[in-house]
């Protein structure tokens, strides 16, 4: 009997031991919580870095609370809302600059980064949709092209390049003209700030220009104005209240910024921005064709890979 004892014993000292995960956990349920697993790639001792509180995204942080607070100022505060609107797109330049000095270029900021760009200019661009409802169908198309080549470039490089490989790496002999525009610094600056000056003088004008916004306050001609000054006109006062019952409707809007801006500076940025604005939407359909095709091409491989398509037996 005794015996018969000490060979389960033996078996059970011999047997196979927990995995260690498992033993963690248990000493994590059982214990005061200390038991700590190391990610891959990083020893146990060595203090594990917070990406998301590194300089870059911390400028891009920053710049998203300047992107919301010009959005509160956009719909009756020009200046203020271009000067934080501004400020948070020059900052783009410098999270860039501060990525590579203190070598903390990271995925997570590239995404953060490039979502920033795209919901800013994109919420500016509402806005001119209903400061200028007859080209709304023209913003709202530089809306669409927008997401959808930087959604494409995006996809297909993570898919047919790695998820290692960045989209700002773009090889000459798929496009010269987007690795221009990505991999030299000085001109996807000048190519994204003068895009961005386009829309803020846009912005600007529908304070200010009536050849682009008409005024809803006409000017009442002299004889006109003679007319009333001496013959005088009854008004009945309530009309305007039935017209702008709510002070936040878009007649009030317009109302409230009808030539509240001199327009000349506003002119001169748009004239000067206008034709960098458009060979940067002629990269936008450039990327968007060139992802298209790499993906095309990417499946033509994949699809030859599994024996597709099949050839139809004939009788």
């Amino acid at each position: 009997m005794a015996g018969a004892k000490n060979r389960r014993q033996g078996a059970a000292a011999t047997a196979s031991p927990e995995p260690n995960g498992q033993q963690q956990q248990q000493e994590m349920a059982q214990g005061n919580g200390s038991a700590h697993v190391a990610p891959r790639g990083i020893a146990a001792d060595e203090p594990r870095e917070n990406i998301f509180l590194l300089w870059p995204n911390i400028i891009g942080y920053s710049r998203i609370v300047l992107a919301i607070a010009s959005l509160y100022y956009m719909p009756l505060h020009p200046r203020t809302c271009s000067l934080l609107y501004s400020i948070s797109c020059l900052l783009d330049a410098l999270d860039g600059y501060a990525a590579r000095y203190f070598e903390q270029s990271t995925r997570f900021g590239a995404v953060l980064d490039m979502v920033t760009d795209r919901c800013t200019t994109s919420c500016l661009l509402v806005f001119l949709s209903s400061a200028f409802p007859r080209w709304a169908i023209l913003f709202q198309s530089l809306i669409s092209l927008d997401f959808a080549s930087h959604y494409m470039h995006m996809y297909a490089t993570l898919a047919m390049g790695g998820a290692e490989s960045s989209h700002k790496k773009v090889d000459k002999s798929r496009s010269r003209i987007l690795s221009l525009y990505y991999t030299n610094k000085t001109v996807l600056f000048i190519a994204c700030a003068l895009n961005e000056a386009f829309f803020i003088a846009l912005y600007l004008l529908s304070f200010s220009s009536p050849l682009l916004s008409p005024s809803l306050l006409q000017t009442v001609p002299d004889h006109a104005a003679e007319a009333i000054i001496h013959q005088g006109a009854q008004v009945n006062s309530s009309l305007l209240k039935h017209l702008f019952a709510n002070p936040h409707s878009a007649g009030a809007l317009e109302l409230a910024r009808a030539n509240k801006m001199d327009s000349f500076w506003p002119w001169v940025f748009a004239g000067v921005s206008f034709p960098v604005m458009a060979l940067k939407q002629i990269i936008n359909v450039v990327q968007l064709v060139k992802a298209s095709r790499w993906l095309a091409e990417g499946d033509v491989s994949a699809r030859r890979a599994q024996g597709l398509p099949r050839k139809r037996k004939t009788a």
